[in-house]
């Protein structure tokens, strides 16, 4: 959206990784009041249709018709405004919103639970959407923040060897504190590092957190370059967990099978290894009460992740310097 590669309309208020404090409830709210500390889905869901109902709250069948899905501040997923301003709305809050422990005036785990909106839940989503269960290993395509977030949920787990593949020496670092071994594409081709690493097996599941703009080491926009290197070291019979988004199309992308939302998947070998492939955005209601109480607990700390904290007017500014990729420019937190 930043880039203008989206129909995002103009005056759109941006932000889907919303957390405050509640200040005034509708007639139609009866669990939430004034001064309680939420974290909000990025998902908007109604909490009642099909959907709902089967727990896929990021394909909401209610609040975005004619769309499976809706998000604060985002294209194509609805008329809400997101919280990048100093007051938000919230549709359904009874619903939608998850109460943090501590009030108005708490500052406890802050910034680990502002994680729960949207990059903790979806990287975990990514690591269940590959099957990993305890003892196996995991490549991570990108150590941006859904990425850094799949490690440390993988590392939650119980996988035995994670593998992060980037080439920002910045995030790279990141990764490591997160407990995984970094992979360097810049310095050599990551098939071989992973496989060399691996005496050859490969790894029991993959997750892609990088989406349609991932670049070679040239600097290459390769949208299907993140699933060419999975479906090679994912060993046979394994699964991958795709969370990087893909949209339904890029007119104004230079990869021409992306400008109609269509990929150039390795599908031979894909099928010939059994591999399984689950995609979609996270039902971050599914996963984000656990994953509170885990950092509540002192069991998990997302919040690593944040190299700045902004004011509002600092947003563009922040913008800037995290689109150019800058060293240091990991996850910045906005302070309305």
């Amino acid at each position: 959206m930043y880039e203008g590669r989206t129909d995002v309309e103009q005056g759109k208020t941006l932000g889907h990784e919303n957390m405050g404090i509640v200040e005034e409830v509708g007639s139609g709210v009866v669990r939430l009041k004034k001064g309680d500390r939420v974290s909000l889905p990025f998902n908007i869901a109604c909490g009642h249709c099909r959907n709902c109902n089967r727990g896929k709250t990021a394909f909401c069948l209610e609040v975005n018709p004619g769309f499976a899905g809706g998000a604060f501040g985002y294209a194509d997923m609805g008329p809400y405004q997101g919280g990048q301003a100093e007051y938000l709305r919230v549709p359904f809050a009874d619903f939608n919103a998850l109460r943090l422990p501590g009030g108005a005036d708490s500052r406890e785990h802050e910034l680990d639970y502002t994680m729960l909106s949207d990059i903790f839940p979806t990287a975990w989503h990514g690591t269940v959407l590959s099957g990993l269960q305890p003892g196996e290993s995991v490549a991570i395509m990108g150590a941006g923040p859904v990425g850094l977030m799949a490690a440390l949920s993988a590392r939650i787990q119980g996988a035995d060897q994670i593998f992060v593949v980037d080439q920002q020496a910045d995030r790279l670092r990141l990764a490591e504190q997160a407990g995984a071994t970094a992979v360097d594409f810049s310095a050599g081709d990551p098939v071989e590092q992973i496989m060399t690493a691996t005496q050859g097996v490969g790894v029991d599941r993959g997750v892609e957190a990088v989406g349609w703009q991932a670049h070679d080491h040239s600097g290459t926009e390769t949208p299907a370059g993140t699933y060419d290197t999975l479906v090679k070291v994912v060993r046979a019979t394994g699964g991958i967990g795709g969370v990087g988004v893909f949209p339904p199309q890029d007119p104004n992308g230079t990869d021409e099978l992306m400008k109609q939302g269509r990929l150039s998947f390795p599908f031979g070998e894909f099928f010939t290894k059994g591999l399984t492939l689950g995609t979609g955005q996270a039902d971050v209601k599914k996963y984000n009460r656990q994953l509170r109480d885990l950092i509540t607990a002192g069991k998990a700390d997302p919040g690593f992740i944040v190299s700045h904290e902004l004011s509002l007017t600092e947003a563009a500014e922040g913008y800037q310097h995290f689109d150019a990729r800058e060293d240091g420019w990991t996850k910045v937190v906005l302070h309305p």
